[in-house]
Order: C-alpha cells, then sequence, then structure tokens
C-alpha cells in the first residue's frame, strides 16, 4: 500500500476541519470535518473554488501575506491566524512543501484545547 493512503487516511479520519489549497487558493481538499463544518457554505462542492471566495477583503489580504511569508522562507511553516473562544480553538495555516521544500499549498489547522470528554480506551461496548 502506498504511504500517501495512509496520509490520507489519517487526515479522513480527524474531527477537525482541514481544508487544503493550492497556491492560488483553489481549495484542492476537504476532509469530511471540513465538509460538514462548512455545510452552509457548500460543504464539498467547495472543492476546486477559491478559499478568497469564503472571506472578506481584510481576510484575504491577511491570507495573501501569510503565504507571501511561508514563501519568503522554508523555515516559515506555521502561522497562528485565529482564536475561537465559543469553540475553545485556535486556527492556524500551514504551509505545504514538497520533497525539495518548495512551497506547494497551505491548508488550515484547528486545534482545540477543550479536555477530552470520552473515557480511556472507551470501545463503546
Amino acid at each position: 500500500m502506498e504511504l500517501s493512503s495512509f496520509f490520507k487516511s489519517v487526515v479522513e479520519q480527524d474531527t477537525a476541519p482541514v481544508v487544503i489549497c493550492d497556491l492560488q487558493h483553489t481549495i484542492v481538499y476537504m476532509n469530511p470535518a471540513a465538509a460538514a463544518r462548512y455545510a452552509n457554505r457548500g460543504g464539498s462542492a467547495l472543492v476546486g473554488q477559491s478559499l478568497l471566495r469564503c472571506h472578506n477583503a481584510a481576510s484575504n489580504a491577511m491570507i495573501e501575506k501569510v503565504v507571501a511569508w511561508f514563501g519568503a522562507d522554508k523555515r516559515h511553516n506555521i502561522v497562528y491566524t485565529f482564536r475561537n473562544g465559543k469553540e475553545n480553538k485556535d486556527v492556524y495555516m500551514v504551509a505545504l512543501r514538497d520533497e525539495d521544500g518548495a512551497l506547494i499549498g497551505y491548508y488550515e489547522k484547528h486545534e482545540y484545547r477543550t479536555p477530552e470528554t470520552m473515557a480511556l480506551y472507551d470501545f463503546g461496548d
């Protein structure tokens, strides 16, 4: 089995939304959690559309600035972009790079800070 299948499975199973964009800001992938989260905006039908259509002018300017910063140095790979207190999460933009370190896109990463309520090793039996 190809390693890419494992990586895709990791992202598909993640309960946090993952939206991957190319350098033209085209949404190339949304995991199921992202499709559900953004269902009121089109969900998985957003794939192939510009991420910039989903944001206001000020947000678009910041997205462009972050992508330029990613492109300026291979060490520039993650930026904290938003705190959502209502959902107790932090949001980041993360650079995506090829094997040689060239910037090929970016994704939005959600990190929830609410402690887990599921019991340890709860198999649902």
